[in-house]
């Protein structure tokens, strides 16, 4: 029996496993499953599957679950996070990424559960450690949510 040669990982793609050790975002605060599409200190794709079982459903809506707006935001920001620590190779010990801003905030469609949320976040600006970035939470073909906003690397 002969085996074969293990498949090289895709360096477009980011596990959860890679994720938990660059943002230090836990459940039930970590909105990212995982990212596609990685291009350094360019862009990134981030993926959120939503379940009923977030714990945000309880009480945004009991009789009609919709995904809060501001967790649309908070998740591509982390999404930024993870483009933002990678392209950087930041070392967490010591070092947090911090979210600065967020502008022209629009929220198009609600996002329920069994939602996949793709969403791609590209580098509009970069001067050292900060970042600015254009961000969209698709559902299918269809923009739930988009924004701008910026986040920068501190000692902490």
């Amino acid at each position: 029996m002969t085996r074969k040669a293990p498949v090289e990982s895709d360096p477009t793609t980011i596990d959860i496993t890679e994720i938990l050790a660059r943002i230090p975002h836990r459940f039930p605060m970590l909105l990212v499953d995982r990212c596609e599409d990685y291009k350094p200190s360019e862009s990134i794709v981030g993926i959120k599957c939503v379940t009923v079982n977030e714990p945000f459903f309880q009480g945004h809506f009991p009789d009609y679950p919709v995904m809060p707006g501001v967790l649309l935001i908070e998740a591509m920001a982390q999404t930024g996070a993870v483009l933002m620590s990678k392209s950087l190779e930041v070392d967490t010990a010591g070092k947090a990424i911090f979210f600065m801003s967020a502008d022209n905030c629009r929220f198009r469609q609600p996002v329920r559960p069994g939602d996949v949320v793709r969403m791609p976040v590209k580098v509009v600006r970069h001067r050292g450690d900060v970042f600015k970035f254009a961000g969209q939470c698709l559902v299918g073909d269809k923009v739930a949510a988009e924004c701008e906003f910026a986040a920068m690397v501190v000692e902490t």
